[in-house]
């Protein structure tokens, strides 16, 4: 019952490139089909309890969608007007603030707010390393020091982590990540614009950058504060709906119309994720079943980093979090289970900087490790730019620049 999922990335990832027109026809049939055949299966062929973990999937891929559609809007009323263009010290300096206000805001929050100015930041040379590093580090591993940051760590501070725990103990992989990758950034940038292009550069005078719709920023803040909302149901999923409708009714035409605002990108990406979600229960349930035989009653901190990495770059991060720190806390945590995370951050905070490593930094592996990652996609080739195909923004940017770096974050921090 893994096929449909496989099938479904599979098809996500080759037929747009591929078949274009066709896909923009079909793909919501699609997933309806390849969601049927799972969900059946799981009213149908399963006992009744089976009915419990499509209503929690549900649920899940109802807050998922809420949250990113509610960030989609509210950012879509904020128009940052970037200079036209700049020199790649400045560059790098917008990638690294965008890092750093995605543990304030979310990577979702961050990735929204900023890929319009980005974007226009770069319109007059678009390339596809723009979308691709904006990816790595705003979307990503920008996030990796505070709960807030991304999913994954949110689930373990809710569990029990201290709310400055991952900050202690993964500011150095993420400050050696978050500055390779900008170097790396930089060097691209210098070589594409070229010693001429420097020239012209420092002859022009870049007009400065304007706010507008900074109303918007109190919405942002209720949609980032109804996140720790967890009681009842849909309460946090309520508040972040009015602080969306609020911001789309107070959000004067002409920003919206400057941002090319559209709700088409977060329709896609809604039936996109639906049939993700609906497809991944299977692979999810065997990850939730099998976590402890794959450790084994002594994992190293190694195993824990590449295994939750590995699959949180195909399955969200969030489960594949709880899945290991289920199996984490029952090894190490003193009373098994979850319940064991606080114990598991004192007695072996090794294998939890692993595992919080892992899960945030894979995500950047693949256009479904993290939720924002398609998002930006769209909006990238809305505006023009051509963002690389699935099997592209793996084997020529994510394979010979972060898997190199996930392997020195291994030997360096990973012990």
């Amino acid at each position: 019952m893994v096929l449909p999922f496989a099938f479904w990335l599979g098809f996500i990832a080759l037929v747009p490139h591929y078949f274009p027109r066709w896909w923009m026809r079909h793909y919501g049939k699609l997933a309806f089909l390849f969601s049927a055949i799972t969900i059946g299966y799981y009213l149908l062929a399963l006992p009744t309890e089976a009915s419990k973990t499509v209503l929690h999937t549900g649920h899940d891929y109802f807050s998922f969608i809420v949250l990113i559609g509610s960030l989609y809007v509210v950012s879509g009323g904020i128009q940052i007007t970037a200079p036209a263009e700049c020199g790649p010290e400045r560059k790098v300096c917008f990638l690294f603030l965008g890092g750093l206000a995605a543990n304030v805001i979310g990577t979702t929050g961050a990735s929204m707010l900023l890929i319009r100015p980005w974007l226009r930041l770069n319109e007059s040379r678009p390339a596809a390393r723009h979308v691709v590093f904006f990816i790595f580090i705003v979307a990503n591993i920008g996030g990796g020091l505070t709960p807030i940051g991304d999913p994954p760590l949110l689930l373990g501070f809710l569990k029990g982590v201290p709310f400055w725990w991952v900050m202690r103990h993964c500011w150095a992989p993420w400050l050696l990540s978050m500055g390779l990758l900008l170097a790396v950034f930089y060097g691209l940038e210098r070589r594409d614009m070229g010693l001429k292009g420097q020239r012209e550069l420092r002859g022009r005078t870049a007009s400065g950058w304007r706010w507008e719709g900074l109303g918007n920023l109190l919405f942002l803040a209720m949609i980032v504060a109804a996140v720790f909302v967890s009681h009842p149901w849909f309460l946090r999923e309520t508040l972040m709906l009015g602080a969306a409708a609020g911001s789309f009714l107070t959000t004067n035409k002409k920003i919206h119309d400057a941002n090319q605002f559209s709700f088409k990108p977060v329709v896609e990406l809604g039936v996109l994720f639906f049939g993700i979600f609906a497809t991944m229960m299977p692979a999810l349930d065997w990850l939730q079943g099998n976590a402890q035989t794959i450790l084994g009653t002594n994992p190293s901190a190694a195993l824990v980093y590449w295994s939750s990495g590995g699959l949180s770059s195909v399955l969200d991060s969030a489960p594949a979090y709880l899945a290991f720190a289920s199996a984490l806390g029952g090894v190490f945590g003193g009373s098994g289970g979850l319940a064991g995370l606080a114990g598991l951050a004192q007695g072996s905070a090794a294998h939890l900087a692993a595992l919080s490593i892992g899960t945030v930094f894979f995500g950047a592996v693949t256009y479904v490790g993290n939720g924002p990652n398609l998002m930006i996609k769209f909006l990238a080739e809305r505006q023009g730019i051509r963002a690389p195909t699935f099997p592209g923004y793996f084997f020529k940017w994510a394979v010979p620049i972060l898997l190199p770096l996930l392997l020195i974050v291994r030997v360096l921090f990973v012990r």
